[in-house]
């Protein structure tokens, strides 16, 4: 009796620990997330399981795997740089979502005829190309690839049905202290920034961390006749660096 009470202890003790590190290294370091919608296409794509570095903007009480009941603020606080793509808390919601930083503190951001302007200057982009591909849902999508090029220099693909669907046309945005402006890659597919009652101006404090590795692809995209696989195909997903 004495011995299966000492192997529980050890067992149990082996499991607190692990769970432990878990917890620490959830919070601290790492922490796994997966995609459920096509609002991030063509760099993040439905099935995508991704790590978010979340030591890269600080802590908050939203970074534990349970978030705390008190507190504000970030500790360590880093500002993003203008085109990470974030983990972040829903503002209004206890869910996650990932989006593309875009506009930074005091910056003006406004879509005009389906073009991105900052600071009231237009941002650059090129067509890289047209095609079709199929939903997770099944709806087969027409859609332009462009090569977006933010004000640094950093590019990323963008995709858009056409200039004139519903959120092309923006009022003048002014990002509030503290806060920032993040839009989806997939510009005609997202709840974004640009719906002030909904995702709106995303604070600070609500970053959970930023997307650095794609580490493998739960839904795979199976090539069919005169239909793309945006981002390339299941093997094109493993390990690799969203854009």
């Amino acid at each position: 009796m004495r011995r299966i009470r000492s192997e529980v202890l050890d067992w149990g003790g082996t499991i607190l620990v692990a769970g432990l590190l878990y917890l620490g290294f959830n919070t601290l370091a790492y922490a796994a997330y997966h995609v459920p919608s096509e609002s991030m296409l063509p760099t993040l794509r439905v099935g995508d399981h991704f790590y978010a570095a979340k030591f890269a903007y600080g802590y908050s009480r939203f970074s534990p795997v349970v978030e705390l009941p008190t507190g504000s603020g970030r500790l360590l606080e880093s500002m993003p740089a203008r085109g990470d793509i974030v983990v972040f808390r829903h503002p209004r919601g206890d869910y996650d979502l990932v989006k593309r930083v875009i506009g930074l503190p005091g910056e003006r951001v406004q879509m005009r005829a389906g073009r991105l302007y900052i600071n009231d200057t237009l941002v650059e982009r090129r067509e890289t190309g047209r095609y079709s591909y199929r939903e997770h849902t099944g709806d087969i999508v027409e859609v332009t690839e462009y090569l977006e090029r933010l004000p640094e220099g950093r590019e990323h693909p963008i995709l858009e049905l056409s200039d004139d669907e519903h959120a092309d046309n923006t009022p003048l945005y002014t990002v509030p202290a503290g806060h920032l402006f993040v839009l989806g890659d997939n510009r005609d597919n997202s709840g974004d920034s640009r719906v002030l009652r909904d995702v709106g101006y995303v604070p600070m404090e609500r970053l959970l961390g930023r997307a650095d590795l794609i580490a493998f692809s739960w839904q795979g995209c199976r090539e069919e006749p005169d239909l793309a696989c945006p981002g390339g195909l299941w093997a094109d997903r493993l390990v690799r660096r969203p854009d």
